[in-house]
């Protein structure tokens, strides 16, 4: 479900993330590309529940699809370090 690839999703970016030492609340933007209007309800559950505390500047999109036809769902995460 659309929840469930959200909650998949921000783990792999803060996965990749943690690689380089930033984690949640280094994050500033995320981006999240659903395939149909009705999961962003779930959808934006599942990302304040990682992000609600951090409040990063957060965008939602509905697309005509994505690469893979299962897919629900899409996240880009961005997060800053100082120097």
């Amino acid at each position: 479900d659309a929840a469930a690839q959200t909650a998949q999703a921000i783990r792999i970016g803060l996965d990749a993330l943690a690689e380089v030492g930033a984690g949640p609340g280094d994050v500033v933007r995320t981006r999240m590309y659903v395939t149909d209007q009705i999961f962003a309800d779930e959808v934006g559950r599942a990302h304040n529940a990682v992000f609600g505390p951090v409040r990063p500047v957060a965008t939602m999109v509905v697309v005509a699809g994505l690469i893979d036809p299962d897919l629900l769902v899409e996240v880009e995460l961005e997060a800053y370090l100082p120097a």
